[in-house]
Protein backbone atom coordinates (compact mmCIF):
# COMPACT_ATOMS: atom_id res chain seq x y z
CA UNK A 1 0.00 0.00 0.00
CA UNK A 2 1.48 3.36 -1.03
CA UNK A 3 2.27 6.00 1.56
CA UNK A 4 -0.31 8.79 1.88
CA UNK A 5 0.94 12.31 2.50
CA UNK A 6 -0.31 14.25 5.50
CA UNK A 7 -0.41 18.03 5.15
CA UNK A 8 0.76 20.47 7.83
CA UNK A 9 -2.03 23.04 8.25
CA UNK A 10 -4.75 24.28 10.57
CA UNK A 11 -6.96 21.24 9.98
CA UNK A 12 -6.59 18.69 12.76
CA UNK A 13 -4.60 15.56 12.12
CA UNK A 14 -7.68 13.39 12.59
CA UNK A 15 -9.55 15.48 10.01
CA UNK A 16 -6.69 15.01 7.55
CA UNK A 17 -6.55 11.27 8.14
CA UNK A 18 -10.31 10.99 7.65
CA UNK A 19 -10.08 12.92 4.37
CA UNK A 20 -7.17 10.83 3.12
CA UNK A 21 -9.02 7.62 3.91
CA UNK A 22 -12.05 8.75 1.90
CA UNK A 23 -9.79 9.73 -0.99
CA UNK A 24 -8.10 6.34 -0.84
CA UNK A 25 -11.44 4.49 -0.95
CA UNK A 26 -12.49 6.49 -3.99
CA UNK A 27 -9.19 6.17 -5.85
CA UNK A 28 -9.13 2.41 -5.27
CA UNK A 29 -12.74 2.22 -6.49
CA UNK A 30 -13.75 0.28 -3.40
CA UNK A 31 -17.38 -0.81 -3.43
CA UNK A 32 -19.79 -1.64 -0.64
CA UNK A 33 -18.68 -4.89 0.98
CA UNK A 34 -15.04 -4.59 -0.11
CA UNK A 35 -12.42 -5.10 2.63
CA UNK A 36 -10.12 -2.25 3.62
CA UNK A 37 -6.56 -2.54 5.01
CA UNK A 38 -6.22 -3.24 8.71
CA UNK A 39 -5.21 -0.61 11.29
CA UNK A 40 -1.53 -1.56 11.25
CA UNK A 41 -1.26 -1.12 7.47
CA UNK A 42 -3.21 2.12 7.45
CA UNK A 43 -1.24 3.55 10.37
CA UNK A 44 2.08 2.76 8.69
CA UNK A 45 0.94 4.14 5.35
CA UNK A 46 -0.31 7.40 6.83
CA UNK A 47 2.60 7.76 9.21
CA UNK A 48 0.32 8.49 12.17
CA UNK A 49 -0.23 6.92 15.55
CA UNK A 50 -2.86 4.22 15.69
CA UNK A 51 -4.77 6.28 18.27
CA UNK A 52 -5.24 9.04 15.65
CA UNK A 53 -6.17 6.53 12.98
CA UNK A 54 -8.70 4.86 15.28
CA UNK A 55 -10.41 8.18 15.95
CA UNK A 56 -10.70 8.81 12.21
CA UNK A 57 -12.01 5.29 11.63
CA UNK A 58 -14.42 5.71 14.52
CA UNK A 59 -15.91 8.76 12.81
CA UNK A 60 -16.41 6.81 9.59
CA UNK A 61 -17.99 3.95 11.53
CA UNK A 62 -20.39 6.37 13.21
CA UNK A 63 -21.40 7.64 9.76
CA UNK A 64 -21.99 4.06 8.68
CA UNK A 65 -19.22 4.09 6.06
CA UNK A 66 -17.22 1.30 7.70
CA UNK A 67 -18.37 -1.87 9.40
CA UNK A 68 -16.39 -4.49 11.27
CA UNK A 69 -17.34 -8.05 10.34
CA UNK A 70 -16.30 -11.25 12.09
CA UNK A 71 -13.43 -12.96 10.23
CA UNK A 72 -13.45 -10.26 7.54
CA UNK A 73 -12.19 -7.27 9.46
CA UNK A 74 -13.23 -3.83 8.29
CA UNK A 75 -15.31 -3.48 5.15
CA UNK A 76 -16.73 -0.52 3.28
CA UNK A 77 -20.47 -0.03 3.76
CA UNK A 78 -23.06 2.32 2.35
CA UNK A 79 -24.22 4.82 4.98
CA UNK A 80 -27.73 6.05 5.41
CA UNK A 81 -27.87 9.52 3.87
CA UNK A 82 -29.74 10.83 6.88
CA UNK A 83 -27.94 8.65 9.42
CA UNK A 84 -26.04 11.56 10.93
CA UNK A 85 -29.21 13.63 11.05
CA UNK A 86 -30.90 10.98 13.17
CA UNK A 87 -28.27 11.42 15.87
CA UNK A 88 -28.54 15.20 16.16
CA UNK A 89 -32.24 15.87 15.53
CA UNK A 90 -33.33 15.42 19.12
CA UNK A 91 -36.05 17.94 20.04
CA UNK A 92 -34.96 17.85 23.68
CA UNK A 93 -31.70 19.62 22.85
CA UNK A 94 -32.59 21.69 19.79
CA UNK A 95 -33.24 25.41 20.07
CA UNK A 96 -36.66 26.81 19.23
CA UNK A 97 -35.22 28.32 16.04
CA UNK A 98 -33.98 24.89 14.96
CA UNK A 99 -37.34 23.30 15.75
CA UNK A 100 -39.17 25.89 13.68
CA UNK A 101 -36.72 25.47 10.80
CA UNK A 102 -37.27 21.71 10.76
CA UNK A 103 -41.03 22.22 10.96
CA UNK A 104 -40.90 24.62 8.01
CA UNK A 105 -38.66 22.26 6.05
CA UNK A 106 -41.07 19.38 6.61
CA UNK A 107 -43.96 21.45 5.27
CA UNK A 108 -41.97 22.58 2.23
CA UNK A 109 -40.87 19.00 1.51
CA UNK A 110 -44.37 17.57 1.72
CA UNK A 111 -45.66 20.29 -0.60
CA UNK A 112 -42.81 19.52 -2.97
CA UNK A 113 -43.59 15.80 -3.31
CA UNK A 114 -47.18 16.30 -4.47
CA UNK A 115 -46.37 15.61 -8.12
CA UNK A 116 -44.42 12.45 -7.24
CA UNK A 117 -47.35 11.16 -5.20
CA UNK A 118 -49.82 11.61 -8.05
CA UNK A 119 -47.35 10.15 -10.53
CA UNK A 120 -46.77 6.99 -8.50
CA UNK A 121 -49.94 6.35 -6.53
CA UNK A 122 -51.71 3.03 -7.19
CA UNK A 123 -55.13 1.61 -6.25
CA UNK A 124 -53.36 -0.39 -3.51
CA UNK A 125 -51.94 2.84 -2.07
CA UNK A 126 -55.45 4.32 -2.00
CA UNK A 127 -56.71 1.24 -0.18
CA UNK A 128 -53.93 1.53 2.39
CA UNK A 129 -54.68 5.22 2.96
CA UNK A 130 -58.40 4.50 3.29
CA UNK A 131 -57.66 1.95 6.00
CA UNK A 132 -55.33 4.37 7.80
CA UNK A 133 -57.97 7.10 7.74
CA UNK A 134 -60.64 4.63 8.86
CA UNK A 135 -58.78 3.56 12.00
CA UNK A 136 -57.22 6.98 12.61
CA UNK A 137 -57.93 8.85 15.81
CA UNK A 138 -58.68 12.54 15.53
CA UNK A 139 -59.22 14.73 18.56
CA UNK A 140 -61.05 18.02 18.51
CA UNK A 141 -59.49 21.10 16.95
CA UNK A 142 -57.75 19.23 14.12
CA UNK A 143 -55.45 17.27 16.42
CA UNK A 144 -54.59 13.70 15.47
CA UNK A 145 -53.17 11.00 17.71
CA UNK A 146 -49.39 10.83 17.06
CA UNK A 147 -49.63 7.33 15.56
CA UNK A 148 -52.44 8.35 13.19
CA UNK A 149 -50.53 11.42 12.03
CA UNK A 150 -47.32 9.46 11.57
CA UNK A 151 -48.91 6.54 9.71
CA UNK A 152 -50.84 8.69 7.22
CA UNK A 153 -48.00 10.99 6.24
CA UNK A 154 -45.43 8.18 6.25
CA UNK A 155 -47.55 6.35 3.67
CA UNK A 156 -47.54 9.48 1.50
CA UNK A 157 -43.74 9.66 1.70
CA UNK A 158 -43.45 5.98 0.78
CA UNK A 159 -45.58 6.48 -2.33
CA UNK A 160 -42.89 8.76 -3.78
CA UNK A 161 -40.57 5.77 -4.06
CA UNK A 162 -37.75 7.88 -2.62
CA UNK A 163 -36.21 6.06 0.35
CA UNK A 164 -34.47 9.16 1.67
CA UNK A 165 -37.74 11.11 1.75
CA UNK A 166 -39.43 8.21 3.54
CA UNK A 167 -36.58 8.05 6.04
CA UNK A 168 -36.90 11.76 6.74
CA UNK A 169 -40.42 11.22 8.10
CA UNK A 170 -39.02 8.87 10.74
CA UNK A 171 -36.59 11.58 11.82
CA UNK A 172 -38.96 14.53 11.83
CA UNK A 173 -41.93 12.80 13.49
CA UNK A 174 -40.52 13.14 17.06
CA UNK A 175 -39.92 16.83 16.35
CA UNK A 176 -43.53 17.32 15.21
CA UNK A 177 -44.84 15.51 18.30
CA UNK A 178 -42.58 17.55 20.59
CA UNK A 179 -43.62 20.86 19.00
CA UNK A 180 -47.32 20.01 19.28
CA UNK A 181 -46.94 19.16 22.96
CA UNK A 182 -44.62 22.02 23.89
CA UNK A 183 -46.63 24.72 22.10
CA UNK A 184 -50.15 23.31 22.38
CA UNK A 185 -51.39 26.40 24.23
CA UNK A 186 -50.42 28.49 21.18
CA UNK A 187 -51.61 26.00 18.56
CA UNK A 188 -55.04 25.34 20.08
CA UNK A 189 -56.42 28.90 19.60
CA UNK A 190 -55.22 28.92 15.98
CA UNK A 191 -56.95 25.60 15.28
CA UNK A 192 -60.14 26.82 16.95
CA UNK A 193 -60.17 29.92 14.76
CA UNK A 194 -59.52 27.87 11.62
CA UNK A 195 -62.37 25.55 12.56
CA UNK A 196 -64.73 28.48 13.12
CA UNK A 197 -63.80 29.77 9.67
CA UNK A 198 -64.36 26.36 8.10
CA UNK A 199 -60.73 26.09 7.05
CA UNK A 200 -59.82 22.78 8.68
CA UNK A 201 -58.55 20.15 6.23
CA UNK A 202 -58.49 16.56 7.52
CA UNK A 203 -56.79 13.41 6.31
CA UNK A 204 -60.16 12.37 4.93
CA UNK A 205 -60.24 15.55 2.84
CA UNK A 206 -56.74 14.91 1.50
CA UNK A 207 -57.68 11.33 0.65
CA UNK A 208 -60.68 12.61 -1.32
CA UNK A 209 -58.45 14.62 -3.66
CA UNK A 210 -56.11 11.65 -4.07
CA UNK A 211 -59.03 9.40 -5.04
CA UNK A 212 -60.29 12.03 -7.49
CA UNK A 213 -56.81 12.38 -8.99
CA UNK A 214 -57.09 16.14 -8.39
CA UNK A 215 -53.49 17.23 -7.88
CA UNK A 216 -54.23 20.96 -7.84
CA UNK A 217 -57.02 20.49 -5.31
CA UNK A 218 -54.80 18.24 -3.20
CA UNK A 219 -51.95 20.74 -3.21
CA UNK A 220 -54.21 23.56 -2.03
CA UNK A 221 -55.81 21.34 0.59
CA UNK A 222 -52.42 20.17 1.88
CA UNK A 223 -51.25 23.75 2.22
CA UNK A 224 -54.37 24.48 4.26
CA UNK A 225 -53.78 21.28 6.28
CA UNK A 226 -50.49 22.80 7.47
CA UNK A 227 -51.88 26.31 7.90
CA UNK A 228 -51.90 26.04 11.70
CA UNK A 229 -48.12 25.59 11.72
CA UNK A 230 -47.50 28.33 9.19
CA UNK A 231 -49.54 30.79 11.25
CA UNK A 232 -47.79 29.64 14.42
CA UNK A 233 -44.30 30.08 12.93
CA UNK A 234 -45.24 33.50 11.55
CA UNK A 235 -46.55 34.64 14.92
CA UNK A 236 -43.45 33.40 16.74
CA UNK A 237 -41.17 35.17 14.25
CA UNK A 238 -43.13 38.39 14.68
CA UNK A 239 -42.83 38.10 18.46
CA UNK A 240 -39.07 37.53 18.25
CA UNK A 241 -38.67 40.47 15.87
CA UNK A 242 -40.66 42.71 18.23
CA UNK A 243 -38.56 41.65 21.21
CA UNK A 244 -35.33 42.46 19.33
CA UNK A 245 -36.66 45.89 18.42
CA UNK A 246 -37.53 46.59 22.06
CA UNK A 247 -34.04 45.56 23.18
CA UNK A 248 -32.42 47.86 20.60
CA UNK A 249 -34.47 50.78 21.89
Amino acid sequence: MERLKIQNNSVTLVDQVEDKLLTYFREKDLQTGDPIPNEMELSASLGVARSVLREALSRLKMMGMIETRTRRGMILSEPSILGGMKRVVDPRILSEDALFDILGFRIALEMGICSDIFRNITPKDIEDLEEIVKVGIMYENNEYAPFSEFTFHTRLYQITGNKTIAEFQNIVHPVMTFVKDKFKEYLAPINIKLKEEGRIVTHQDLLHYLKENDEDGYRKALEQHFEVYKIFIRQKNETIHHQKCVVKQ
